[in-house]
């Protein structure tokens, strides 16, 4: 049996990866599924963890192989999923977690890939802007342009099944009806 495939998008800040991290402590047999890029590592991040991280060459001859399940570009670095890391995953768990952009869910859609989708929408433009900021490593020009690039993800969050809002402060709201949309779908399906 294969597991249930759930992808949360929001813009950057909007908390997705922590939402993740406590629902994968809250929900049985529950996975993320872990994506591949060629940034360098930052001191915080760990092989397999937090990504694979791979050289630019390497990523580009898997893109040619067909290895790689969806993947995009951002700040001039490859980020992907490779197909053989989401068949694992969803062979070895019951809910494998993935944190996508909005193109990243299209490809997934597109390629046939079965998912429940859930957008985190920020309460307001104002607490996403203290998040990113809080995050720290974002000057005023990339402050900018990710607060632009949220604008146009929260117009697409229509395409998603579920949007929740994810209120600065409410964090423990957030991942409980995130948890009570999934445990509904699994015992709808």
């Amino acid at each position: 049996m294969s597991g249930l495939f759930v992808i949360i998008s929001s813009p950057s800040g909007g908390g997705k990866d922590t939402v993740i991290r406590e629902l994968i402590k809250k929900i049985p047999r529950s996975a993320k599924l872990v994506t591949t890029t060629t940034r360098s590592p930052r001191p915080e991040d760990t092989e397999g963890v937090t990504y694979y991280f791979i050289n630019k060459t390497d990523f580009e001859n898997k893109i040619k192989n067909g290895e790689m399940m969806e993947y995009a570009t951002y700040a001039e670095n490859y980020y992907g999923v490779q197909k053989s890391e989401l068949e694992n995953k969803l062979q070895n768990f019951d809910v494998v977690f993935s944190n996508v952009d909005v193109q990243g869910r299209r490809n997934y859609t597109q390629s046939g890939v079965k998912n429940l989708s859930i957008f985190l929408i920020p309460d307001n433009l104002e607490d996403l802007k203290k998040r990113i900021l809080s995050r720290g490593g974002v000057n005023e020009a990339e402050l900018a342009l990710r607060l632009e690039i949220a604008k146009h993800e929260i117009e697409a969050a229509g395409e998603y099944e579920y949007k929740v809002v994810n209120q600065a402060g409410h964090l423990s709201e957030t991942i409980h009806n995130v948890a009570k949309i999934i445990t509904s779908y699994q015992e709808n399906s």
